[in-house]
């Protein structure tokens, strides 16, 4: 089923056959015709649009945290990055959040990232827990070590994975690396 918050087509299409209902009703009965049934195919328009802004589903909450990590990750705000990460955060080389960040902050001084670049992305959840798939394109800075002497962008995949917390955010608690350059990868490849 189509959920009317992720997406305004569903109403707009509803809209269309308020439409066709509005002119039918007022072929038939001609001596019932008002303006106000003008209306009612706008009405349904404006609740689609506002719908689909003023309520934030699940999904685009976790699209939102994954987009804010690539901006931080393109901008070096690291403040950013710690915001998106569970306090309990822990992955297959990284056994908090803390040794985590102080990866970061070493690998991104030395290979500084011009842009990430989504190209897609999957998400599964289940109740308050989420694994997504994001495949990306890192493109590193013309002064970097990878782009002066690799290549100027990467193809990478990682697995994010995340839990809703009490107050409905969703913060990642485990990020495993599945691929870079087309090839099978994790952390102990980029350590």
């Amino acid at each position: 089923m189509l959920d009317i918050f992720d997406q305004p087509w569903t109403l707009i299409g509803v809209s269309v056959l308020v439409l066709f209902g509005v002119l039918t009703f007022r072929s038939i009965f001609p001596e019932k015709k008002s303006q106000w049934q003008w209306l009612l195919p706008l009405f349904t328009i404006a609740t689609a649009f506002g719908a689909d802004y003023l309520v934030q589903t699940d999904y685009e909450k976790i699209d939102t945290v994954i987009n804010t990590g690539m901006k931080a990750v393109e901008k070096l705000d690291y403040p950013a990055i710690e915001a998106i990460l569970d306090e309990n955060y822990a992955d297959s080389v990284h056994n908090s959040k803390t040794s985590l960040m102080v990866e970061c902050r070493n690998k991104l001084s030395q290979n500084k990232v011009e842009k990430c670049k989504k190209t897609n992305q999957l998400i599964k959840m289940s109740g308050n827990n989420s694994r997504t798939t994001v495949f990306a394109k890192i493109f590193f800075a013309k002064d970097s070590y990878i782009a002066q002497n690799l290549v100027p962008f990467i193809p990478i995949t990682v697995e994010l994975y995340l839990n809703k917390k009490n107050d409905n955010k969703w913060l990642i608690n485990r990020v495993e690396v599945r691929e870079i350059n087309q090839g099978n990868a994790s952390w102990s490849t980029i350590r």
